[in-house]
């Protein structure tokens, strides 16, 4: 009986732990920015041109329609676009 109850605690933090870390960044968004052009090949955000549904189906590196979401201020600094870009052009580090 205790280890059964043990795995059935365990099993439930883990849940919490989960559901926590998905409600994270809804509750972030306000501190995040969409920025353009700096996600690597599938791990884009959302918004990755014709043909594709959203979140993870960007087809290549730095595709400039999809976005992925930065710290709010960091996206110009590290050579991403607040709007969809042309191209699939790596991104440039602006120098401070």
């Amino acid at each position: 009986m205790k280890t059964t109850t043990a795995i059935v605690s365990a099993a439930a933090a883990s849940l919490a732990a989960a559901a926590l870390m998905a409600a994270a960044p809804a509750a972030a968004a306000g501190e995040m920015e969409k920025c353009y052009g700096v996600a690597l090949k599938g791990k884009n955000d959302c918004a990755a041109g014709p043909g594709t549904s959203c979140a993870g189906t960007s087809t290549v590196d730095y595709q400039g329609n999809a976005w992925k979401h930065v710290a709010k201020g960091s996206c110009v600094k590290m050579g991403g676009s607040l709007t969809p870009k042309a191209g699939n052009a790596a991104p440039v580090a602006k120098k401070h």
